[in-house]
């Protein structure tokens, strides 16, 4: 059982309280925690008769060149000890902010700053988020299932394969149904497998009919024991358009194996506008239009995705008609260079295998070095209801509208998100964007993540937002908050923005004054 699950199965939230234990009101389970321990969470403890978020308030510095420490921890009460690199690239984000529940509670910062003359304000918390989930993009042609097939982990059901996108396979993880509408085991599996994912933890997953495979935000995938190297550098068509010229004079034919659409080059408009001969090939497949052939094979772990291990099992009879003759040369490829082979036919016209020639080497080569490498990409997926948005402002409908006209702009962690079209306030963020460790659960269960929301100080106003809550970001670093935690800062990714600022070319693009 893993520590995530061990703490759900031991803790009873409708445990009596006794007296040298304290009520913890930060999340619905509301735990009664002793002192010098925490409660189911691990987020919050009781320290001294008081509860504390354990974890440090996090402020990114964007002037840092890495993501390392740039100054200690400061307590609780204590004056801050050192600056950050820029002062004036300061971010507080709400990592170890604490929540807003139970809900009519203002949001635990409310940040503002001057930045190029406009006063912004920036309103961080950690969303307990029900509705939410990942979705998995693997970057490989083998076959890990069928679309719909149930993804689980130790037997559990956590969700499952989606659609395929180019060289990559894709799946839907977590959700509410699987989080709460299913057994406590299933919630509680759901919940551990979010949270490591979206830690950038690896995850064993296996799939009905189909793989196991280790997810791991940012790392190749590990599937049925094996790591794969790069992702394909495109169909067997595209490949056959890219690469064309560089066979052409080399070889009389060639056939890229792909389980999605197979290319064969002397059929192809490719090699048609090249000049490139008739040979007779006959492919074992649905043809599309010349030179493209879906189904030659069940998808798998073999050739460019198929089941095939013998690239030869997908060719019928040679036609001496149309172009086969003795001694044609015939080079088969996969899409991502790493199976190739070299024939030549015989006296009755059947492909005979022979040492891959020096002069094919280089084109080779020249699809392996286009394939980049094969990656994990996990991307959180979270709704911001009602509880969250009413840390923000009295009415939450004016957040949710001004995040859809573009006044606010949402980040996590301080990382970018993709704000779905249409209603409510619906987020997708790389986890690899956002400082390591961000996210925590409650064991309802649930995930937590940081959220934070930036616009001009007048705009936050106008929606109704607690304009008594609003302090500066000096104040914040001297005086903490309500969970009396740490502060620390750290160096933000070189690859995100500084939130206040492209929020202030968000609002001038959108025309606000």
């Amino acid at each position: 059982m893993s520590e995530l699950a061990e703490r759900f199965e031991t803790h009873d939230p409708g445990e009596k309280q006794v007296a040298e234990k304290i009520r913890c009101d930060a999340c619905p389970v509301m735990c009664y925690i002793s002192d010098g321990r925490t409660g189911a969470c691990d987020r919050y403890g009781n320290v001294g008769g008081r509860i504390v978020r354990m974890d440090p308030l996090t402020i990114l510095d964007h002037a840092a060149e890495t993501g390392a420490a740039v100054v200690p921890f400061v307590a609780e009460g204590e004056a801050w000890d050192g600056e950050l690199v820029n002062t004036g690239r300061r971010f507080v984000t709400a990592i170890g902010a604490g929540t807003t529940y139970p809900d009519y509670k203002p949001a635990p910062f409310i940040v503002s700053q001057q930045v190029e003359g406009v006063d912004l304000v920036t309103v961080v918390t950690e969303g307990i988020f029900s509705y939410c989930g990942v979705k998995v993009k693997i970057d490989t042609d083998r076959h890990i299932g069928p679309e719909t097939a149930t993804v689980r982990v130790a037997g559990e059901a956590i969700g499952h394969v989606t659609t395929g996108e180019y060289g990559s396979q894709m799946l839907s993880l977590g959700g509410v149904h699987h989080l709460t509408g299913g057994s406590k085991a299933e919630g509680r599996a759901t919940c551990d497998a979010l949270l490591n994912l979206c830690n950038r933890k690896p995850v064993e997953l296996t799939i009905d009919g189909g793989a196991t495979v280790i997810v791991e935000a940012g790392k190749p995938p590990v599937i049925d024991g094996k790591p794969e190297h790069r992702m394909r550098v495109g169909c067997g068509s595209a490949t056959i358009g890219m690469f064309a010229t560089q066979w052409r004079g080399l070889v009389d034919e060639v056939v890229v194996v792909d389980d999605h659409i197979t290319g064969v080059v002397s059929e192809h408009q490719a090699g048609k506008v090249l000049g490139w001969q008739d040979t007779g090939i006959k492919i074992i497949g649905r043809r599309s239009t010349p030179g493209r052939y879906f189904k030659v094979s069940e998808p798998g772990l073999g050739w460019g995705g198929t089941s095939i291990s013998d690239p030869l099992s997908i060719l019928g009879e040679w036609n001496a008609k149309k172009g086969a003759r003795p001694g044609l040369s015939l080079l088969m490829v996969s899409t991502t260079g790493e199976q190739f082979a070299y024939y030549e036919l015989d006296d009755q016209l059947k492909p005979v295998q022979k040492p891959f020639p020096e002069r094919l080497q280089k084109s080779v080569g020249l699809i392996e070095d286009n394939c980049e490498p094969a990656l994990c990409t996990v991307l959180f997926v979270g709704g911001a209801g009602g509880s969250l948005r009413a840390g923000v402002t009295e009415n939450p409908v004016n957040l949710t509208r001004s995040v859809q006209g573009l006044t606010t702009y949402v980040t996590v962690g301080g990382a970018p998100v993709y704000v779905w079209p249409g209603g409510g306030i619906t987020l997708m963020v790389d986890v690899v964007s956002v400082p390591e460790g961000a996210f925590g659960y409650v064991p309802t269960p649930a995930l937590v993540a940081p959220i934070e929301f930036t616009l001009r100080r007048d705009d936050y106003v106008r929606l109704g937002g607690y304009e008594a809550e609003i302090r500066s970001v000096e104040d914040i670093l001297a005086k903490g908050g309500e969970y009396l935690n740490p502060r620390r800062g750290t160096g933000a990714s070189a690859s995100n923005p500084w939130p206040p600022l492209a929020q202030l070319r968000r609002a001038a693009g959108n025309g606000a004054g």
